[in-house]
């Protein structure tokens, strides 16, 4: 929710260019008029991101991401539209002034400051109890799995009471409504008891975000309850898909690498042996969000899944996401012990910096794990393994990359280079050949669709030449109105861009403030980067604006003549008319 006017926003935007903001976070080089990047929220080796300084928007032209510098600081950031305003406000040296709300707004717009601040009164009142007699059971446990005071105060460990519902009373005490506490994720209520404590009996770990506000909680019951671990469910404050356990602090090592673990226990296990770099996802599976976040603070992160089977098929799922986000993947051979915390209560510190150093690719991890379908001793199986060996070594690009995998596997099974890459070669023309196989026709449905899309390339490409530059967009309106757009869409483009010239001037970027969904948001980016042909002289100009004008004008008469009522003679003497005006229409841009 913007709580502020449309001028100070465009007062911002104003002093936050485009390129010198997304400078500060990917390395842009120059290409022509615009700059290009790698696109930090995809998996991108080559650059395709494109930032237009003159319309000041970016587009990945890969994975469709795209919108204004609010919307890449909200995404690259995590933030609300609000959180990113006031970090270009604080970058740019605008002040924010207060703004008088209604009570229903400021109570929606202020829910998420709300439940962090009950956050970190909760996490202060768990710290508390972890240090009283009453927190004596959760004090033993941390103490007997060797952490040490100065690692529980670092991490803000605490302890939740037995009775379930002292945090309740101590928050009502400060004055909280029932309404924000249930908001907050730390409570349930149900008819019989009321209002109680999500945590009771359970050593708590905060999780902070990235600026180390709490946003939620972890909880390890004492005893044999269940679940054995449980987490604050998402709010307002906690998302548990874009966030990572440890990542504040983990932000900050200065290592080349990060680890990522299973569980709150190994990440402060590691942090207390001098593993820094350690971080945790949050109870659920790794997601994209994860790696993408990881992504902005390293290119190699190393997995440290307990080594049993659950673990093995948590890394296998983990590892094809972190390349999808360009990361380096890398396992850590903890056996014979089960999990960090195990290896390095066992075997110290510097003996896991050398499982650190030798930790295995990713790609021979998975081909290990993979050994186990197949036995050696029976040629037919051991010929299926390579062949899906084979597979694997097609996913990485041709060249270098691939002929030093094929060099390196050859090696380990004891092939030649020549005898794999004849089999690479063999099943990749196999692939090859099954994607050439004849396809049947389309159904009816997706040819119309693809009929459509011949109509809208004209229409998109007209509102990007549109959009450059308010001369030549007064000049196009004289032939085009919004409703020769029959695409709904680019109708509502050509409507905002007519509100925008009356008031005697163009903003691409701010046409985005007016689509909410993200969707649109990525159809916006794609229509405003539309590439214009390029055109030789001023005749070839005029003829190719004549080219594409004639081309909205015929797609918008034919969709008229295709669903006009045909009972109704005023409409079809309309699209007559229309029709013979279009014959003598002669384009200028005078």
């Amino acid at each position: 929710m913007n709580y502020y006017s449309q001028d100070l926003v465009e007062e911002i935007r104003s002093r936050s260019d485009i390129v010198d903001v997304i400078s500060g976070y990917i390395r842009l080089q120059r290409k022509g008029s615009n700059y290009v990047g790698i696109c930090p929220f995809h998996n991108d080796r080559n650059p395709s991101m494109s930032v237009n300084q003159s319309r000041q928007i970016y587009h990945c032209f890969s994975c469709g991401a795209g919108g204004d510098v609010f919307k890449f600081v909200m995404e690259y950031e995590n933030l609300t539209f609000p959180e990113a305003l006031k970090t270009l406000a604080d970058r740019a040296g605008v002040e924010l002034p207060d703004r008088e709300v209604s009570p229903e707004e400021r109570k929606q717009a202020d829910l998420k400051a709300q439940i962090l601040e009950v956050n970190k009164l909760a996490a202060s009142y768990y710290y508390y109890l972890l240090r009283k007699p009453a927190g004596k059971l959760g004090m033993d446990y941390l103490t007997g799995r060797g952490l040490s005071a100065k690692t529980m105060q670092q991490f803000g460990l605490g302890y939740a009471g037995k009775s379930g519902s002292e945090l309740y009373r101590y928050l009502k005490g400060k004055g909280y409504s029932d309404y924000l506490l249930k908001e907050s994720g730390l409570f349930q209520a149900d008819e019989k008891h009321g209002m109680y404590d999500k945590f009771w009996n359970r050593v708590i770990f905060p999780i902070m975000d990235i600026r180390s506000r709490v946003i939620g909680f972890g909880g390890r019951v004492m005893g044999d309850g269940k679940p054995k671990y449980l987490n604050s469910p998402e709010t307002r404050a906690f998302d548990k898909s874009r966030n990572l356990y440890g990542l504040n602090l983990a932000r900050v090592s200065r290592k080349s690498n990060l680890i990522l673990c299973e569980g709150y226990m190994d990440v402060i296990a590691m942090h207390q042996a001098g593993f820094n770099q350690a971080v945790a996802s949050l109870g659920t599976a790794f997601t994209q969000q994860q790696s993408v976040l990881l992504k902005r603070y390293t290119n190699e992160v190393l997995l440290t899944y307990d080594s049993d089977d659950a673990g093995v098929r948590a890394a296998m799922r983990a590892i094809p996401i972190l390349k999808d986000a360009g990361l380096t993947a890398k396992v850590i051979n903890m056996e014979p012990y089960k999990d960090p915390d195990e290896f390095i209560k066992a075997l110290g510190a510097d003996e896991f910096q050398k499982r650190i150093d030798q930790a295995e690719s990713s790609f021979f991890f998975e081909l290990r794990i993979l050994e186990r379908q197949y036995n050696f001793r029976e040629p037919e199986s051991k010929t299926a393994f390579f062949r899906e060996v084979s597979k694997k070594l097609l996913e990485f690009e041709a060249g270098i990359e691939r002929n030093n995998y094929i060099e390196a596997v050859a090696e380990r099974y004891h092939l030649t280079y020549q005898e794999l890459t004849r089999m690479v070669s063999q099943v990749g023309e196999h692939l090859g050949e099954i994607r050439r196989e004849d396809k049947p026709l389309a159904p009816l449905s997706q040819r119309r669709k693809k009929t459509e899309d011949r109509s809208l390339r004209p229409q998109k490409l007209l509102l990007s030449w549109m959009s450059s530059d308010l001369k030549l967009y007064r000049n196009i309106v004289r032939y085009v109105e919004p409703e020769d757009f029959t695409d709904p869409f680019c109708r509502r483009v050509a409507e905002l861009l007519s509100v925008q010239a009356g008031e005697g001037k163009l903003n691409p970027a701010a046409l985005f403030q007016q689509f909410t969904e993200e969707e649109d948001q990525q159809k916006l980016a794609e229509l405003l980067e539309q590439s214009i042909p390029s055109l030789s002289g001023r005749g070839g100009e005029e003829k190719a604006l004549q080219e594409t004008i004639l081309r909205v004008k015929q797609n918008s008469i034919s969709w008229q003549t295709e669903h006009m009522d045909p009972g109704d003679m005023d409409k079809l003497r309309e699209i007559v008319q229309k029709r013979r005006d279009m014959e003598k229409l002669h384009i200028s841009l005078d």
